[in-house]
C-alpha cells in the first residue's frame, strides 16, 4: 500500500489555522458537524440507490455509530452511507470545493464569531474537528466499489494530509478524531449522549452507541468502573423531526434542527411547521434566519430548501420550492405526492410543485406579517378602556421584524417584480427612511396614513446614498410644506417600482420625474406666480437652451426648488438618472436620453444670468453643480474646474 502526501488547498490551511486556535467558542459544536456529515452521506447513499440497488450491497441499514476508546484518547462517527473514493477524499478533504472560495476566504477577518459562522455557512464542517483533535484519520470506501479500494486519509491539521490506499470491507466512512489532552471528557458515554439528545435528536436515521454496563472490581478495594457490553442502542429518536407532533417539539429543538440544517450559529428570527392536506399532501417546516449569508447576492450560489419525499431526502437546495426574493429562506419540506425518482428538471413541471410553492410562499409572508404587526408591540387601550395585555410570545417579537429587513429588506424588494400574485402582500412588508426619519422603519401603510390633507400622491425619491437623497434639491417645497417624501436608497429600488405603481389605491409619484405638481397643496397665488414667472423667463430659457444643447433635453421654471438655482429632473416614463449609472457601472448599454434642468427664478445665481458677459460659463456649471448635487458624474471635470477658476478669479 502506497502512501502519497498531498498539500491542502491554500484557503483550506487558513482555514485550518482558525479552527486550531479555537475559532469555535464552544467546542462540542464538531459532533453536531460531524453527525450531520453523516447522517447526508447515508441520504446520499438512500437517494443514489433508488435507481441502483445494488449500491447496498450487503449492508442494507443505514445507520450512524458512536464509539470512543478511553485507553487511546480517540472518538469514532462511523456511518453506512455513500462512502468515498480516494479521489473523491483528496477532493472533498483537501481542498473548498465550492464556487465562490475567494469569496469565502475574504471574507474571513481573524473574528471568532463571525468566521465560525461563515465555516458554517460554507459546508465544511468536517474541519471543525481539529477543535478538539490534533490529528483526524478518516477511513472510507464508496459504495458500489471493491473491498480492496477502500481509502484512509490521515492529517494532523497543519500543512499537508496523506492518503493511501486500503482493503476495508465496510461501505461508508469512518472519522477518528485523536483528542487533544484538553478535550478529553468527550471520551465519556453520558457527555455523548447528551451532545446527541441536544444536537442530533432529530436526525431519522439510528444513531447508536455501545451499552455500558458497572462492574465491581474483581479484587477487594479494587474500584469498579463501566464497561462495554458489546450490545448498541438507538440515542436518538430516530424520527425526522419535522413528522413530530408540534407540541412534542420544544422551542430549544426546533432552534437546533435550524441549525444543524442551516450550519448557522445564530438562531433563527421565526418558524412555521405545518402539515397540508388537500390536492396536495406535504409538511414543511420553514425558517427565517436572522443574519444574511455573505453569498446572497453570489449569482451563482444554489439556494432552497431540503426536499424530502415520504422522509426520503431527495435534494438540498430545491430551488423550485421557492421564488429567487426568498431564496433566505431554510427549512425542510416532505412530499407525500412527488416520486422518489423526482429531478430538478421535474420539479419546475410539477402541478405538485406548484401548489407546495404557492402554500410555502404565503406561509413564509405569514411569518413575514406576523413579525411586522409585533415589531413595536405595546400594551394600549381600546375603545371600551380596556388595557390591552401583550403576551410573552409577543414580546418576544418586538424588534424582530426590524432585524430581519436591515439583513433581508432588498431581497424581499425584488418579489414585486417575480411574485405578480403576492404584490400588495410584499408592498405592505416594505420599509423606507423618509425625511422624518433615517432608518428604515416606514411603511407604505404607515405614510399614506399620514398625508396631508389634499395630497394625492406617495412622493418618493432614488439616490446612491441617504445623504445624497436628504440633501437633494427636488425635495426642497416638500420641506417647506411638510410633506414628506420617502428615501429610497438600495440598488434594488429604482428596479422594483417599475412594478409597483400605486398602493392602496394612491399614485407612487418620484420627485425626480416630470414637472413637480402638488395638485391641491399648492395655492392659487403660487400656481399664479410660476405661470408669470414662466412667461417672464421665457428669453432666458430659450438661451440656456440653446447653450445646453448637447447636455439638456429642455430648460423650464419650476417651484421645486427654495434654496438651489438649478436641478435635473428626467421626463415621465423616462430612465432615471439612477438607473441609467448603475446600468452603467455594470457594463451595459443605456439609451441616450437627456436630463431637464430646472431654474429657480428666484435665485441669484439665475437672474444673474441674464445679461452676464459669463452666460455660456455660468450656463454650463449651473448644469454641472445640478448633475454633482444629485450624485451623477462629470463628462469633463477639467472643463468645470476651469470655468470655475475662470470666474473666481
Amino acid at each position: 500500500m502506497s502512501q502519497h502526501t498531498h498539500s491542502f488547498q491554500a484557503e483550506v490551511a487558513q482555514l485550518l489555522h482558525l479552527v486550531t486556535h479555537s475559532l469555535y467558542s464552544n467546542p462540542e459544536i464538531f459532533l453536531r458537524e460531524l453527525v450531520s456529515n453523516a447522517s447526508d452521506a447515508c441520504d446520499k447513499l438512500r437517494f443514489a440507490a433508488l435507481g441502483d440497488a445494488s449500491l447496498y450491497g450487503d449492508q442494507p441499514d443505514l445507520e450512524v455509530r458512536l464509539s470512543f476508546d478511553a485507553a487511546a484518547k480517540t472518538l469514532t462517527i462511523t456511518d453506512t452511507g455513500i462512502g468515498m473514493s480516494e479521489q473523491e477524499a483528496i477532493d472533498h478533504l483537501g481542498t473548498i470545493a465550492k464556487s465562490g472560495t475567494k469569496a469565502f476566504m475574504e471574507q474571513l477577518s481573524g473574528d471568532q464569531k463571525s468566521d465560525a459562522q461563515l465555516i458554517g455557512q460554507f459546508g465544511v464542517g468536517f474541519y471543525s474537528g481539529f477543535i478538539v483533535a490534533d490529528r483526524i484519520t478518516v477511513e472510507s470506501r464508496r459504495a458500489g466499489l471493491p473491498q480492496t479500494e477502500g481509502v484512509r486519509w490521515t492529517s494532523t491539521g497543519t500543512g499537508d494530509f496523506v492518503t493511501e490506499t486500503i482493503t476495508r470491507p465496510a461501505r461508508g466512512t469512518s472519522v477518528t478524531l485523536h483528542l487533544r489532552e484538553d478535550q478529553q471528557e468527550f471520551l465519556n458515554a453520558w457527555k455523548l449522549k447528551s451532545l446527541v439528545s441536544k444536537y442530533s435528536d432529530h436526525i431519522s436515521l439510528p444513531i447508536l452507541m455501545e451499552k455500558e454496563e458497572w462492574k465491581e472490581g474483581e479484587n477487594e478495594g479494587e474500584p469498579g468502573g463501566m464497561v462495554k457490553t458489546g450490545e448498541w442502542e438507538t440515542v436518538n429518536k430516530a424520527s425526522a423531526l419535522w413528522t413530530r407532533a408540534k407540541k412534542d417539539i420544544s422551542a430549544e429543538q426546533y432552534r437546533e434542527f435550524y441549525k444543524s440544517i442551516s450550519h448557522d450559529h445564530e438562531d433563527p428570527l421565526a418558524w412555521a411547521h405545518n402539515r397540508v392536506e388537500g390536492n396536495s399532501e406535504y409538511t414543511q417546516l420553514l425558517y427565517i434566519p436572522a443574519k444574511a449569508p455573505f453569498d446572497l447576492y453570489t449569482r451563482d450560489k444554489h439556494a432552497g430548501v431540503k426536499l424530502y419525499v415520504k422522509r426520503v431526502f431527495i435534494m438540498d437546495d430545491a430551488e423550485a420550492l421557492l421564488p429567487q426574493y426568498l431564496r433566505f429562506v431554510k427549512g425542510v419540506i416532505d412530499s407525500a405526492d412527488l416520486p422518489l425518482n423526482v429531478s430538478r428538471e421535474l420539479l419546475q413541471e410539477s402541478r405538485d410543485v406548484r401548489l407546495i410553492r404557492d402554500g410555502s410562499v404565503k406561509r413564509v409572508l405569514s411569518m413575514l406579517e406576523d413579525l411586522a404587526k409585533h415589531d413595536k408591540h405595546e400594551a394600549g387601550t381600546d375603545a371600551d378602556g380596556v388595557t390591552d395585555v401583550v403576551s410573552e410570545e409577543d414580546k418576544a417579537k418586538e424588534g424582530k421584524y426590524t432585524r430581519f429587513y436591515a439583513e433581508f429588506g432588498p431581497v424581499l424588494k425584488e418579489g414585486l417584480g417575480e411574485d405578480f400574485a403576492n404584490r400588495e402582500r410584499i408592498a405592505k412588508l416594505l420599509r423606507f427612511a423618509s425625511t422624518i426619519g433615517d432608518a428604515p422603519t416606514v411603511g407604505l401603510a404607515d405614510y399614506k396614513a399620514r398625508m396631508k390633507e389634499g395630497q394625492e400622491a406617495i412622493y418618493y425619491i432614488t439616490a446612491d446614498t441617504l445623504a445624497a437623497a436628504k440633501n437633494s434639491p427636488q425635495l426642497e417645497v416638500f420641506k417647506k410644506k411638510g410633506i414628506e417624501v420617502l428615501l429610497m436608497t438600495d440598488r434594488v429600488d429604482e428596479w422594483a417600482l417599475n412594478y409597483l405603481h400605486d398602493f392602496d389605491g394612491t399614485p407612487l409619484q418620484s420627485v425626480a420625474k416630470g414637472a413637480v405638481d402638488l395638485g391641491k397643496l399648492q395655492d392659487e397665488e403660487e400656481k399664479k406666480a410660476a405661470e408669470e414667472a414662466a412667461e417672464a423667463f421665457k428669453p432666458l430659457l430659450a438661451k440656456l437652451k440653446e447653450a445646453l444643447k448637447d447636455k439638456a433635453e429642455d430648460v423650464r421654471v419650476t417651484a421645486r426648488l427654495v434654496d438651489s438655482p438649478a436641478c435635473l429632473v428626467v421626463q415621465d416614463g423616462d430612465m432615471s438618472s439612477q438607473l441609467a449609472r448603475m446600468l452603467k457601472q455594470a457594463g451595459q448599454e443605456v439609451p441616450g436620453s437627456k436630463p431637464v434642468l430646472e431654474v429657480n427664478p428666484d435665485h441669484a445665481l439665475v437672474r444673474k444670468l441674464d445679461g452676464s458677459v459669463h452666460f455660456h460659463d455660468l450656463a454650463h456649471i449651473l448644469f454641472d453643480q445640478a448633475l454633482l448635487a444629485e450624485g451623477g458624474h462629470l463628462e469633463d471635470p477639467a472643463a468645470y474646474v476651469k470655468r470655475v477658476n475662470a470666474l473666481l478669479v
